[in-house]
C-alpha cells in the first residue's frame, strides 16, 4: 500500500507506542582488510585495492586482521559488553553484485561481544538507557554505481559500476535490543544514541566515523504497537541513514507512516526502505528476508576467535576516558550548564575548545570565540567548525593579543577575519591590517579633547552628574580611531577631564 496522507506525529503517538531497534555499522580505520592484506586507503583508481581473498577467487584462503578483533573488542568493553571466550565466523549467503564472494563473511550465532548498554544524553539532560544485544564482527561489500536514472538508485538505471575496493574492508555492526519506552521522544533517541555512540568510536580511536563519507551508517527498524498492548508490529527498516539529523528525520517519518498504514486497516509491510534527504521520506526497496533465508552457516575457512581472558582485561585497562564522563568532567571545569554543554557538542566543538585551552587560553575566551564568532561563520558557509580553516593555537593566540590589550573585541573579530581568509598568524593579520588598539595616551588624549569640543551639550551633562551620557563621547572616540581605541581607557580619560567620579 502507498500512503499519501501520513497521520500526524500527535495523532501517531496518541494511539501507539513506537518500538525501535538501531543497527550501526562502522568501518573500521585498520590499515588493510577484513581478511586479506589489501590495503583500505581512500581513493584509489577504482579496483586497483583487490586480490584473490576480497575477490572471492577460487582457492584463496582468509586470514583474520588481528587489528579489527582487538578494534571489536575495544568497542564491546567501551559499550559494557560481555567479551565471549570462544566464538566464530559465519557465512550470510545471499546474491548481490556487489558482493564478489556471493557469500559475507560475518558472526551470526556466536557474536564476539553481547549483552552491554549505553547511556545516552537527550537535550534537557535526561539520561535513556539503550540496550546493546550485540556487536559482531564482518566485511563491507563493493560499491555499485547505477547510470543513467533520474534518482541514482538502480531503478531506472541503464547500467551499474562495481568498484571492489571497499569489499573486505573490516566492519562492526553494533545491533541494539528494541528500545522501548522513548514514545513522542523516540526520533531524538534515536538521534542522540547515534551521535554517543559516533564520539564514543571516535574517543577509541578505531574509526574517524565520518558518516558522510560512509565510514558509519545506520539502519533505522521502527515498529509500531497499539497504547496498552505488548506485542511488538510488523517493522520496517531504513537502510543506509548516514547523518544524525537524518536517522532523527527517518524515524519520525516511519512512526507517521505505520500509523497511517495501521489506521487505514491495512497491514505494515516487512521491508527494507530508503530514506530521501531532500524530502525527509522513506520508499520501499525490497521485502526484507529473514535470517534463515541466508543459510548461515560456520565459516570453513576459519578457526574460531578466542580472546584470552588476560587480553581483554588488558584492553579494558586500556580503554580512554569515555566521552559521556569527559563531558560532565570538562562542563564542572568550565563551570557551564548543562544546556551549554549540549549546545557546545551539537557545535562539534568540545576538541576545539580543550585544544585551545591546552594551547594557553582561558577556558570561557576560548568558547566565547568557538561558539560566537567561528560557529557564525561556520554556519553561514554551511560547514563544520572543525573544516574552518583557523586552528585552536590561533584562536588562543587571538584570545592573548586581547588579554594584553593589543586588540579589543571588534578588532579581534577582523584579525580572526583575516586569519580565516589565508593572511597569515593572527599577529601578521594585526601588522598587516593595522589593528592594534591605540594605546598611546596622547593620542587618546587628543581624540578625548575633539570629542568633548564638538559635542559641549553632552560634556555639560556628564559634568551635571549623568554619567551615562559618557557612552555617547566613548562612540564618538571609537569611531574617531576606527574601533582601535580601548574603550575602557577612553571612558576614564572623559570622565578624568570633566572632572567627574566614575
Amino acid at each position: 500500500m502507498t500512503v499519501t496522507e501520513l497521520v500526524s506525529y500527535e495523532d501517531a503517538l496518541a494511539s501507539y507506542d513506537p518500538v525501535m531497534g538501531l543497527e550501526v555499522h562502522v568501518e573500521l580505520g585498520t590499515k588493510t582488510k577484513m581478511f586479506c592484506g589489501c590495503s583500505t586507503a581512500l581513493g584509489a583508481e577504482p579496483n586497483t585495492q583487490t586480490c584473490p581473498v576480497c575477490l572471492g577467487l577460487p582457492g584463496s584462503l582468509p586470514v583474520v586482521n588481528a587489528t579489527a578483533v582487538e578494534s571489536t573488542i575495544r568497542i564491546g568493553l567501551a559499550l559494557n559488553c560481555e567479551i565471549a571466550e570462544w566464538c566464530r565466523f559465519a557465512r550470510k549467503n545471499y546474491f548481490y553484485p556487489d558482493m564478489p564472494k556471493n557469500f559475507q563473511i560475518s558472526q551470526y550465532d556466536e557474536p564476539i561481544a553481547f549483552n552491554g548498554h549505553l547511556d545516552v544524553q537527550l537535550e534537557d539532560g535526561e539520561v535513556f538507557r539503550v540496550e546493546i544485544e550485540r556487536a559482531h564482527m564482518e566485511e563491507d561489500t563493493g560499491k555499485s554505481t547505477h547510470i543513467g536514472g533520474a534518482t541514482g538508485r538502480i531503478h531506472g538505471a541503464s547500467h551499474s559500476l562495481l568498484d571492489y575496493n571497499r569489499a573486505g574492508i573490516p566492519l562492526v555492526e553494533i545491533v541494539t535490543k528494541p528500545i522501548v519506552g522513548a514514545g513522542e521522544r523516540a526520533p531524538e533517541v534515536a538521534r542522540a544514541y547515534v551521535a554517543e555512540l559516533r564520539e564514543l568510536i571516535r574517543a577509541l580511536g578505531v574509526s574517524e566515523a565520518r558518516m558522510e563519507m560512509g565510514q558509519m551508517r545506520c539502519d533505522v527498524n521502527l515498529s509500531l504497537r497499539p497504547k496498552g498492548t505488548e506485542a511488538f508490529g510488523t517493522r520496517s527498516e531504513t537502510k543506509n541513514v548516514n547523518s544524525l539529523r537524518s536517522v532523527e528525520r527517518a524515524t519520525r517519518f516511519e512512526i507517521q507512516r505505520h500509523a497511517a498504514v495501521l489506521e487505514a486497516g491495512e497491514k505494515v509491510v516487512q521491508e527494507t526502505r530508503h530514506f530521501h534527504e531532500d524530502t525527509g521520506t522513506t520508499t520501499s526497496g525490497r521485502v526484507k528476508e529473514e535470517a534463515e533465508d541466508y543459510r548461515y552457516f560456520p565459516e570453513p575457512d576459519l578457526v574460531p576467535v578466542a580472546p584470552s581472558r588476560e587480553w581483554v582485561e588488558k584492553l579494558r585497562a586500556e580503554l580512554p576516558e569515555l566521552p559521556r564522563v569527559r563531558r560532565n568532567r570538562l562542563r564542572e571545569e568550565w563551570g557551564i550548564s548543562q544546556h551549554e554543554m549540549q549546545s557546545v557538542l551539537n557545535a562539534g566543538a568540545i576538541d576545539l575548545i580543550v585544544a585551545t585551552i591546552d594551547a594557553g587560553a582561558p577556558a570561557d575566551q576560548a568558547r566565547k570565540w568557538w561558539m560566537g564568532e567561528l560557529a557564525r561563520r561556520a554556519n553561514e558557509q554551511g560547514t563544520e567548525l572543525s573544516a574552518l580553516p583557523i586552528t585552536p593555537a590561533q584562536v588562543a593566540r587571538v584570545c592573548a593579543l586581547v588579554a594584553e590589550g593589543s586588540l579589543n573585541d571588534k578588532l579581534a573579530r577582523q584579525t580572526i577575519e583575516g586569519v580565516l581568509a589565508g593572511e597569515g598568524e593572527p599577529d601578521e593579520v594585526v601588522e598587516k591590517r593595522g589593528l592594534k588598539v591605540v594605546s598611546d595616551t596622547g593620542a587618546l588624549s587628543k581624540a578625548v579633547d575633539e570629542a568633548i569640543a564638538a559635542n559641549e551639550a553632552i560634556a555639560e551633562k556628564i559634568r551635571g552628574g549623568k554619567v551615562q551620557a559618557a557612552g555617547a563621547l566613548v562612540g564618538a572616540v571609537m569611531k574617531a580611531t576606527r574601533g582601535q581605541a580601548d574603550a575602557a581607557r577612553v571612558r576614564e580619560l572623559i570622565l578624568e577631564k570633566l572632572g567627574v567620579q566614575g
